[in-house]
């Protein structure tokens, strides 16, 4: 049975798509091109961190792929999201460099979608690997703050 979480997983892709949206900037200047730069390299190489150290465990969907081991070294020693966490702030990066006002509301809408994921896959991931999974989320936290499951 598929498990009902995924449509968090297709609203994802939509923001994402959304946040491509053709439009002038409506403000811009060297200082803002380059924090938005720093944030989209420094979001991208996080979430590329999260994604190697997952490798062949890597899936799209909510649940972890059956058979996979948990990670909680390298980036996952910091926050146990670094995929969402860099898509975050890559493109909050976006965002910024592109000053549009109706991708602002799409960031907002795609963080949103990111934190109910967060909480979704985590009960999935007690699931798979119960008490390791539970030592885990209190001392790590589910993206910037918040150790524990809620």
């Amino acid at each position: 049975m598929a498990d009902r979480a995924n449509w968090l997983v297709w609203a994802q892709f939509v923001l994402l798509v959304l946040l491509l949206l053709p439009g002038d900037s409506l403000w811009g200047s060297a200082t803002i091109t380059v924090v938005a730069g720093l944030m989209v390299v420094l979001g991208a190489a996080l979430a590329i961190a999260g994604a190697v150290s997952l490798g062949g465990d890597l899936v799209v969907w909510v649940a972890p792929k059956a058979g996979a081991s948990l990670r909680t070294t390298g980036v996952y020693r910091f926050t146990r999201n670094p995929i969402y966490l860099g898509l975050m702030l890559a493109t909050a990066g976006w965002v910024l460099w592109r000053a549009r006002p109706e991708l602002v509301v799409v960031w907002v809408l795609l963080t949103v979608v990111l934190v109910i994921k967060a909480h979704a896959e985590q009960h999935r991931l007690i699931d798979a690997f119960g008490d390791e999974y539970r030592e885990y989320a209190e001392r790590t936290p589910l993206l910037l703050f918040g150790r524990g499951i809620r």
